[in-house]
């Protein structure tokens, strides 16, 4: 255990700065600050304009794509306005720069001192290239926004977005396996449970992304129904021409699925609860199906009142930083029941 130590702590480090990039997304998604951007530089810009010359010609820049051009001309849309959504998208970008350092020089550093055994060091090598993947995710995103649409494409952002929950989750896991090295009593019944609703979990993740992405959440704002008196509004079947478009691109049909999936999840989260209650359990999962249990209820009732609310940039921000730690608990709780 001592000697994984300082492996563990670059880890977990890398934890928290997924997390705090996560939450700056959300930041810039609710700020609509991700096209502000046009051109992606590994070097050049590291660092924002710093004169106001430099400024003005980002700007000018920016004047020359879609969202400029069909949406904030007609909004008195200044330079100072494009400094702040201009912050948020650099500031995104710069925390992706901070973790790939924080994960390709401590990593050298422990190969070069043998402080990683073989099957940690295949783990760290997938989670390198999950980590250049997630980079090039995000300017696949931004670049669908660039062209016609000043929208980024919905699947695109829930692509980048789910990939970076997969990616913590699976940084998490490896710390787990390094903190938890003695195998225990595994009992299958609950960790096949978990695992469904680890599936069902990333499934509404990736919904999520959907109703971002279309603003989905700022039709239908009743609950439990979808309109004063309908459980299924009836546009959830008539934007698209086909069921499956109408699920997967129809503002209504998205939120109705991830209004349901919910419900799915919530559902085998409790039944893994009692489902425990009959196994003599361990403290560590214990406190994981405590822990769990209690976030799924905060994060559904964040879920109803972010759509009561019609999505205050606040609350969007809240619900998916609850979307991050209900992810991080249901991986401690399976990793925990696996192992």
């Amino acid at each position: 255990m001592k000697k994984d130590k300082s492996v563990i702590i670059w880890l977990l480090s890398g934890c928290v700065l997924l997390f705090i990039m996560v939450v700056v997304g959300g930041i810039t998604r609710l700020t609509n600050s991700g096209l502000s951007m046009t051109d992606w530089h590994l070097v050049t810009d590291t660092f924002p304009p710093l004169t106001a010359e430099k400024w003005q010609q980002a700007f000018d820049e920016y004047k020359k794509f879609p969202e400029y051009q069909k949406i904030n001309i007609h909004n008195d849309f200044t330079l100072a306005d494009y400094e702040f959504i201009y912050f948020w998208e650099w500031f995104h970008r710069f925390i992706g720069r901070i973790i790939g350092l924080v994960f390709i020089v401590p990593f050298v550093y422990f190969l070069i001192k043998k402080r990683l055994d073989a099957s940690t060091i295949k783990k760290c090598v997938v989670l390198l290239f999950m980590g250049g993947f997630q980079g090039f995710l995000g300017w696949f995103m931004v670049k669908s926004g660039l062209i016609d649409n000043p929208d980024v494409s919905h699947f695109r952002l829930a692509l980048h977005l789910t990939f970076a929950f997969i990616t913590f989750a699976y940084t998490l896991w490896v710390a787990l396996d390094l903190m938890y090295p003695n195998r225990q009593t595994v009992f299958i019944p609950l960790r096949n449970t978990a695992r469904v609703a680890l599936v069902f979990l990333i499934f509404q993740i990736i919904y999520g992304g959907f109703v971002a992405g279309l603003n989905a959440g700022l039709i239908h704002n009743h609950w439990p129904l979808m309109s004063e008196e309908q459980y299924m509004h009836e546009t959830v079947l008539i934007e698209q021409p086909t069921l499956f478009l109408n699920l997967v691109e129809g503002k209504s049909g998205v939120q109705f699925v991830h209004r349901n999936v919910a419900y799915i999840v919530v559902g085998l989260i409790l039944f893994l609860y009692y489902k425990s209650r009959k196994f003599v359990l361990v403290t560590s999962q214990k406190r994981g199906l405590n822990i769990l249990l209690l976030f799924v209820f905060i994060q559904f009732t964040l879920g109803v009142f972010t759509l009561l609310l019609q999505v205050p940039l606040w609350l969007g921000l809240v619900h998916q930083i609850m979307a991050f730690l209900l992810l991080a608990s249901m991986t401690f709780t399976l990793h925990r029941l696996s192992k």
